[in-house]
């Protein structure tokens, strides 16, 4: 099996992400000004991933069958360096009850 990113999600849905506030569009960043808060002179995080049961905002679709990130090409460096198959996405995966194989 070979894991999909846009049929998953799971990662979208399972972490809190937070960045550095450079990158965010108030400051000249890439990141949209909708999709994160800044929590002090350095710190950022996406909305809706600092919930109990998190829930980026910027994540579009049902969990495990179709998704995209509507700020793809502007994610922060997070998001970006987030690798499929990682420990961290095996553990997002279970969370969300989908396969771990690879």
């Amino acid at each position: 099996m070979t894991l999909d990113c846009r049929a998953c999600g799971a990662c979208c849905a399972s972490f809190r992400v937070d960045f550095h506030a450079s990158d965010g569009e108030v400051r000249g960043g890439h990141v949209p000004a909708a999709f994160y808060d800044e929590l002090g002179a350095t710190l950022a995080r996406m909305r809706g991933t600092d919930h109990a049961q998190p829930r980026c905002r910027a994540l579009r679709g049902r969990i495990g069958e179709a998704v995209e990130c509507v700020i793809h090409d502007e994610r922060p460096d997070p998001c970006r360096e987030f690798e499929a198959g990682s420990e961290a996405c095996v553990r997002a995966r279970r969370r969300h009850g989908l396969s771990t194989a690879s």
